[in-house]
């Protein structure tokens, strides 16, 4: 399975401390079969990336995001480590990567980036190949032209491009952003339905334009269980013991820090919530954390007796999802985190 991380704080973290030296990390997780969710293979090297906005606004470097990837295997790239310990930046995205679809290149890496914006993905878009040309159909060229690699996340991304009034603009608000979101998992659905493709697909996607963060927890099934998706809030993240073990800490009420993952990168039972199956996550510039049901055929009310009897074997067999007791099962209080059930 592929993996990422999102961090988005107040103030800058080292990416050191967030992708090379926890012990629990998305490239550890990747090295050391022993930590990861997917146990089918030992390893998982199929390259990486990392993007990230710069702390201060410099005019001759532009708003867009810095971007490293690599095909090598995340744990074993001197540069990578070399890089995380000089940058610093309040937003942060990293990926390691599974493939699922596409070749083994640094164009199918993500993230993947289109002026300010920058996308992941993790999960697959089922009989990708059979609706891919209905797909670029209808595309703009902004959003066809934008593609380099083969992937059905980038093709994916290309379609949200495609959702946006205009996908060059300097700014976007954070409804624009959660619209085109919505929009990109309604029309993927709507290919599938076209050429009856009855199998799921998982679709965790996230983007950013630097100020407001999108993530999906999402599934096209109203029976199975989606990939894993994790949030953290708080007012540090940092190494408390020797070795890489981290936590988050909070002091207050105030969010200084967000991160969303695939999987939980520290062992503290209490740092992590589950983000509900079918619902979006937004990070807004003011640190305000949203979950927000996204509601089409396939969404199931938490109410509902039938959300808690999601099947969990299709995601567990793709390496999507963890059958394991959850990490935390405490609610993490927060006077800005909301649910919204419109």
């Amino acid at each position: 399975m592929c993996r990422f991380v999102i961090y988005k704080g107040t103030s800058p973290v080292q990416l050191s401390h967030l992708l090379t030296r926890p012990c629990h990390s998305i490239i550890n997780q990747a090295f050391d079969s022993r930590l990861r969710l997917d146990r089918r293979r030992p390893m998982n090297g199929d390259g990486f990336g990392v993007g990230w906005y710069d702390s201060v606004y410099d005019e001759e470097l532009g708003s867009q995001p810095c971007i490293f990837t690599s095909v090598t295997p995340a744990w074993n790239n001197v540069n990578l480590t070399r890089l995380a310990e000089k940058i610093k930046s309040p937003l942060v995205f990293g990926h390691v990567r599974a493939t699922t679809a596409g070749s083994l290149s640094l164009d199918n890496c993500h993230p993947f980036v289109h002026g300010k914006l920058m996308f992941m993905h993790n999960g697959g878009i089922a009989e990708f190949p059979v609706l891919k040309r209905r797909l670029q159909k209808d595309l703009p060229d902004v959003a066809f032209d934008m593609v380099q690699g083969n992937t059905d996340s980038e093709w994916a991304f290309a379609l949200f491009l495609s959702k946006l009034p205009d996908p060059n603009a300097r700014s976007f608000t954070s409804e624009t952003l959660r619209k085109a979101m919505t929009d990109t998992i309604a029309s993927l659905n709507q290919y599938a339905e076209e050429f009856n493709i009855t199998e799921p697909s998982l679709m965790n996607f996230c983007v950013t334009d630097g100020e407001t963060v999108v993530v999906t927890r999402y599934i096209s099934s109203k029976t199975e269980e989606a990939a894993s998706l994790w949030f953290s809030s708080g007012t540090e993240f940092s190494e408390y013991a020797e070795g890489g073990h981290y936590k988050m800490s909070k002091a207050d009420k105030r969010e200084n820090i967000i991160m969303v993952a695939s999987e939980p990168l520290t062992f503290e039972r209490a740092d992590w919530m589950e983000i509900k199956t079918n619902h979006m996550v937004v990070i807004t510039p003011k640190m305000n954390l949203l979950q927000i049901p996204i509601k089409d055929k396939f969404y199931v009310p938490p109410s509902d007796p039938a959300a808690a009897k999601r099947k969990t074997e299709f995601a567990h067999e793709k390496g999507f999802l963890n059958l394991r007791e959850p990490i935390s099962d405490k609610p993490l209080k927060s006077a800005r985190r909301h649910t919204l059930t419109h």
